[in-house]
This record gives structure tokens, C-alpha cells and sequence, in this order.
């Protein structure tokens, strides 16, 4: 089976028609390389028109063999799933035995929020008395504020922002673009870091543009910004599991505790499905039933 030039052709796919960023490639592609293991060592001999659905029955069952969670099986399912869908469209296969392929149920889990006081109470961990505390709470508000994703925020220019009308252009997944709304905390404390730190800074080469830098003037990593975050819930004395992306869902959660729209949050959180952002409705359940028994005298034990 010749697997290399498909491969090739599938990255180039992945790259040129989908757009996805490195990182959703790289799984792709390690997906891929985990089916065409399976097959050189199982079916040697067989071409992608003779695959079969109970061979990639299988290979499913070769990977849950692994004590793989669900949620790993079912990403890589996805990622082969794709590959036959680029094998169609190449003309190699007439028909797409992954059709029938069923993932392993996912049991959806709700995301850790923060409250409104627990992200007040977050913001108090930062030290300020240091140049990057400054950089820290313009990042923590944005994310809060906008409901970035952490890739979002390191990667924000300062050509994309608007802060006079109360919007910044944010460079999404598969390199999408949106405008979304910004608070005044977030725009105040965005130009403090600026005037006060940022234009102190000499930019690595190509940095330019970026807001948020390093003390050696490059770009943070997402790993710097999930350390700044772990420490600043440490110090605030946040016992929760805080990462990045806790501040997006304490964002869509907060909204929907408002009465906030779902197409309006599905939109400032680049999400492509609303399927996605009604997690968030079921979380606001949670929010209405606890304050029932919390404040209703019927619902006190």
C-alpha cells in the first residue's frame, strides 16, 4: 500500500484547504501514522480500495487495548475519519468505510469556572510591584474580559487593537478572524502595560506587532501563561484547578448567568458549532439550582 504520497497529500490538504494550525495537523497526522502501523503489520498487502469496515473495527479495538481514555479514542477516530474523507476526494477509495465507525461514548464534562469574586480575588494574586506584573494583569483581564483563548492572547498584535471604539481582532482557529468586545478594566490596563512597560521594551526581530513580550522581547509561550495563571491563583489562595482556558469558560459562563444570547457568546468565542457553547446553558442550571437552595427557604435543608 502506498501510503507516503497520500500522507503527503493529506498534510498539504490539511494546510492549503482546511487551514489548521500546526498543532491540529501534527495530531492528524499522528492519527494517520497509528492506522498505518496497524495495517503494515496486519495487512501488509492490502490497498486503500480493499479497507474494510470490521478491519477498522480492528484497529479501534487495537487502540482501546491501549487504555487510551475515551475522549483520546475518539480524537483519533476523528482524525481518521478526515483522512478518508481527503482519500474520496483524491478519487483513491469509492467508498468511505469510516462511515460506520462509532466512537466511544463521551461522558460530557462540565469545566471548572471561577466566580465574579474568585476572578476579582484572582487578579489580587499578581505581584505589581514587578515590570511583568503589569504585562500579567492586562493578560488576565483580556482573557476574562474577551474570553480568549490562550493562543489568542499571545498571539494579539497591537495593530489589531481598537481599544478607542472597545474591540480587538482576534487571529482564531484555522487562522479565522473575529472582532470582539473588549471591557474598560481590560482597554485600561492593556494601555498601562503598554505605556509603562511595552514601550520601554526593545522587541525581538519579527515582534514587533505583538502586544504581550518577554523580558527578551519575544513572544510569551502558552506554557509561560498557564505557570503566570497557576501562580497568581497560588498566591490569591485559589484552591481550584485554574488554567488558561478557565478564565474563557468563567467568561461564557458569567454571560449566561446575565441572560446573555447564545449566538451572540457562540460568536465571541470563535466557536464554529452553537453545539459547542450550549455546554454553557447546562452549567447555568447548575448556577440556577444552587441559588435556589442557596436562597429559596423551600430549598434550605
Amino acid at each position: 500500500m502506498m501510503w507516503t504520497p497520500y500522507i503527503k497529500g493529506f498534510k498539504a490538504f490539511l494546510q492549503l484547504e482546511k487551514s489548521l494550525s500546526r498543532n491540529s495537523i501534527a495530531a492528524y497526522l499522528r492519527d494517520v501514522a497509528m492506522l498505518q502501523e496497524f495495517y503494515e503489520k496486519t495487512y501488509p498487502t492490502l490497498s486503500f480500495p480493499d479497507m474494510t469496515l470490521p478491519q477498522l473495527q480492528e484497529f479501534l479495538a487495537s487502540i482501546h487495548e491501549k487504555d487510551l481514555a475515551a475522549a483520546s479514542q475518539a480524537r483519533i477516530l476523528s482524525g481518521i475519519k478526515a483522512f478518508f474523507r481527503y482519500l474520496m476526494l483524491e478519487e483513491a477509495i469509492t467508498a468511505d468505510p469510516t462511515e460506520l465507525l462509532e466512537a466511544p461514548k463521551l461522558q460530557r464534562k462540565l469545566p471548572d469556572v471561577l466566580s465574579v469574586e474568585e476572578v476579582e480575588q484572582l487578579f489580587t494574586g499578581i505581584d505589581h510591584s514587578k515590570p511583568e506584573g503589569q504585562r500579567n494583569r492586562a493578560i488576565l483581564e483580556t482573557m476574562y474580559s474577551s474570553g480568549l483563548r490562550v493562543s489568542e492572547v499571545i498571539a494579539l498584535a497591537i495593530s489589531n487593537l481598537y481599544l478607542d471604539v472597545g474591540f480587538i481582532r482576534v487571529i482564531g482557529k484555522g487562522n479565522k478572524e473575529r472582532l470582539v468586545p473588549i471591557g474598560d478594566e481590560a482597554a485600561r490596563h492593556i494601555r498601562l502595560y503598554r505605556e509603562h512597560v511595552r514601550n520601554k521594551m526593545t522587541p525581538a526581530k519579527g515582534q514587533d506587532d505583538i502586544l504581550f513580550l518577554n523580558r527578551r522581547g519575544s513572544g510569551l509561550s502558552r506554557v509561560m501563561v498557564f505557570y503566570m495563571i497557576k501562580e497568581a491563583a497560588l498566591q490569591a489562595g485559589i484552591r481550584k484547578n485554574i488554567h488558561p482556558h478557565t478564565l474563557r469558560h468563567s467568561f461564557a459562563t458569567h454571560l449566561i448567568e446575565g441572560g446573555a444570547d447564545l449566538r451572540a457568546i457562540q460568536e465571541m468565542l470563535g466557536h464554529e458549532s452553537i453545539t459547542t457553547t450550549e455546554i454553557y446553558t447546562h452549567m447555568d442550571r447548575a448556577f440556577l439550582r444552587q441559588t435556589l437552595v442557596t436562597h429559596h427557604p423551600r430549598f434550605r435543608k
